[in-house]
């Protein structure tokens, strides 16, 4: 851990100067309490970085959220071994996930399933008890509910380091969540015009708490961690069936965890109640279990936190991208991801070239970093991995 400032702590060895400018810009804002806390895969976001712990006093920077609400990762390991998936088609497996998981931007299901629906009532029970309708941000959101969406979001099957079968993968809020996020952070930049604030970036506009405007904020932020977080119960239940019809066997889950790594909560911090944002950071209380995916076609993790008091009890959420998206489009090969996918069944398409391990910071590398953040119970490997457009 590297002290930047005297409210900024950096536990990232490999990080760029545009990335520590932007948290050392976030880290003068005049609410922040104690410090922000910069983890390992930290890189260049929309106002806040991505990869930063964000500790607020009486406010929230709906930015520093992020547009994906509640996104995070959900694992089950599974009774199967490497063995047991050895002779098999794992094309038929990737292809079966595929036609069961609706994938990429824009592509939802086409009814509410029977799986769904009681996630639904809960959705819309919360919702009303809220005081404000989903469907004024998203008139499908309830079809929204089991999908996947696309950019870094995944699902694969993988094995640990004893060859144990593990089900895995990556997503948030999709849509309905990405209109709140962008109602409420237009609302923070609205309210800077109107009283004058001087910002140093228009995406650090905040809200005030006790206002309305924040007290609906949170009220739609909960609303949507929530969906982010059924909805990965939702897709993982679809994948486990999957693999039990592939398989022939009924999965007997050992283990789930669920986490998220973009949202906010009410926590004590160094003798405060503030309001701490994770944008692109796991919760990492001692003992909390969590997840760390690395890049396509490299090692994912499951941890254990280590409740380190400085990040403010947090740890990365993944790689952390090197390349912009259209960089790494620039720099990377269709051949180049083949390579790097050998040995593990994937959709084989240049839609994915900019998701190649090597647009990523090395995950050996970001594990290395939060060594004092949590300990690694597990190390996954992927054999099948399932991708949006």
């Amino acid at each position: 851990m590297e002290r930047l400032s005297a409210r900024l702590l950096s536990w990232a060895s490999l990080i760029d100067e545009k990335t520590l400018d932007q948290a050392k810009t976030t880290a003068r804002m005049p609410f922040i309490h104690p410090h922000l806390a910069l983890m390992p895969d930290a890189h260049l976001g929309k106002g806040a970085t991505v990869g930063s712990v964000i500790p607020t006093l009486g406010a929230i920077i709906p930015a520093a959220v992020g547009v994906d609400i509640g996104c995070g990762m959900i694992a089950v390991r599974t009774q199967f071994t490497r063995s047991d998936l050895d002779g098999r088609d794992l094309a038929e497996l990737r292809e079966q996930i595929e036609r069961a998981i609706p994938l990429s931007a824009g592509r939802y299901n086409n009814k509410v399933v029977a799986t769904a629906q009681p996630r639904i009532d809960e959705l819309e029970a919360l919702a009303e008890k809220s005081g404000f309708d989903p469907e004024s941000y998203a008139g499908n959101w309830r079809l929204q509910l089991g999908t996947l969406g696309s950019g870094n979001h995944f699902i694969e099957v993988s094995v640990d380091e004893l060859d144990r079968v593990w089900l895995f993968l990556h997503s948030g809020s999709r849509g309905v969540g990405n209109r709140i996020a962008g109602h409420h952070i237009a609302v923070a930049q609205r309210l800077a015009k109107q009283w004058w604030i001087d910002l140093p970036d228009p995406d650090l506009a905040y809200l005030v708490e006790g206002t309305p405007e924040f007290t609906r904020y949170i009220r739609e932020l909960r609303w949507a961690q929530h969906f982010a977080l059924l909805n990965r119960e939702e897709m993982m239940d679809r994948v486990v069936r999957q693999v039990s019809e592939f398989l022939g066997t009924t999965v007997d889950e050992q283990e789930r965890i669920n986490c998220h790594h973009n949202f906010t909560e009410s926590e004590k911090h160094f003798g405060k109640q503030v309001w701490v944002s994770r944008k692109g950071a796991i919760q990492a209380d001692a003992g909390r279990p969590g997840l760390i995916p690395g890049s396509m076609g490299t090692a994912s993790y499951v941890v254990e936190g280590l409740g380190n008091p400085l990040s403010l009890n947090s740890s990365p959420h993944g790689a952390g991208r090197e390349y912009s998206r259209s960089a790494a489009r620039r720099t990377f090969t269709h051949d180049q991801l083949r390579e790097a996918m050998v040995g593990i069944e994937f959709r084989d398409t240049d839609a994915f070239i900019d998701e190649i391990p090597q647009a990523y910071k090395p995950i050996d590398t970001v594990m290395a970093d939060a060594a004092d953040l949590v300990t690694i119970r597990h190390t996954l490997r992927q054999l099948v991995n399932v991708k949006g457009d």
